[in-house]
């Protein structure tokens, strides 16, 4: 059996209580149905700074009116110390997602960046240890490896941060390891590359490429890559992100804590590709041509290759992914 396997049945043969900030987002809320389908008692934490209701509504008629009796939303900031304490009181595991997750807007807003990602996420741990939760899982991002010039990425190779996004998401490692150094708070950081999935939002100026080029081909709508398509990612489809939190949060590796890994397939695929995988897919499903793509200037902030050496993530935590790209982009479309 995989170590993913083993670990829910684990959960499925003694429950937990779950906190998850952020948990109305596009992952968040794939991480809640996961756990209420495997029996969890979910307490969710989310302000709607960023996330939707209508994810947690969705989630809901996915699990089923007894699955979702577990569930127990608090709309909080995690700005707010009070909120944060309240949240976990009573809480075994927390899985920390909520942010402020957009590079561009962090280039816009770099204090709002600094108050959401570095002391929200420095507020939720002090809550943590408080309430005396010992595991402490966190969104990290591979943005944090700013100029770094590794084809692949690796854990312990990091460049200059190229937005206040990536550097927040820095100082809260930097933080994870304190909190587990001084206090013993079991934190595990996990470093996301480009997830996509269902009830990704692809509205707003800020919209990550795959739901936001999803939604313009089926509308008939002009498609843009920002600079020539020959940029790199490593796109990791986000029930294959849901596999790496649970293990994380139920690793009994103690050499995993107060440490940060990489979640992606190790495999780079650059924009152009991506654009003739989508436009496919949309194509199928749709029967209507899709238009060919429109480039415009690189953005600020962005990275120009990005693609995660998965090995320690594979040998310390167990990770083994699912979906291939292809596969999870016809979950997404289709």
């Amino acid at each position: 059996m995989t170590a993913y396997s083993l670990a829910q049945d684990s959960l499925r043969t003694k429950p937990r209580g779950w906190l998850v900030t952020g948990a109305a987002g596009f992952i968040g809320s794939h991480v809640v149905e996961r756990l209420l389908l495997l029996g969890q008692r979910v307490r969710v934490l989310d302000s709607f700074f960023s996330s939707s209701p209508h994810n947690l509504s969705a989630v809901r008629d996915i699990v089923g009116a007894t699955a979702a009796e577990g569930l127990e939303f608090i709309e909080g900031d995690i700005r707010d110390v009070a909120t944060c304490a309240g949240a976990c009181a009573g809480m075994d595991h927390i899985i920390h997602l909520a942010a402020l997750g957009s590079v561009p807007l962090s280039m816009e807003k770099p204090a709002l960046c600094h108050d959401i990602n570095a002391t929200g996420t420095l507020n939720m741990m002090t809550a943590a240890l408080g309430a005396g939760i010992r595991r402490f899982v966190y969104a990290s991002s591979s943005a944090v490896y700013g100029d770094d010039e590794l084809p692949a990425k690796r854990e312990d190779s990091i460049g200059r941060p190229l937005s206040p996004y990536a550097a927040s998401k820095f100082i809260d490692e930097v933080y994870a390891s304190t909190m587990l150094t001084c206090f013993g708070l079991e934190t595990v950081g996990l470093r996301f590359f480009n997830v996509f999935g269902p009830r990704q939002d692809p509205k707003g100026a800020y919209a990550a490429v795959i739901p936001c080029w999803i939604d313009a081909m089926r509308r008939g709508e002009d498609v843009f890559i920002n600079g020539d398509g020959e940029n790199t990612r490593d796109f990791c489809f986000v029930r294959d992100v849901v596999q790496a939190l649970l293990l994380a949060s139920t690793t009994d590796n103690a050499a995993a804590f107060g440490r940060a890994f990489n979640v992606g397939l190790g495999t780079a695929t650059n924009l152009n590709q991506l654009f003739q995988t989508i436009r496919t897919l949309v194509e199928e499903s749709s029967g209507k041509k899709v238009a060919d793509v429109i480039y415009r200037d690189f953005r600020p902030g962005d990275i120009r290759h990005s693609c995660a050496d998965t090995t320690r993530v594979t040998e310390e935590l167990g990770f083994a992914p699912e979906y291939s790209v292809m596969t999870g982009l016809r979950v997404t479309v289709l």
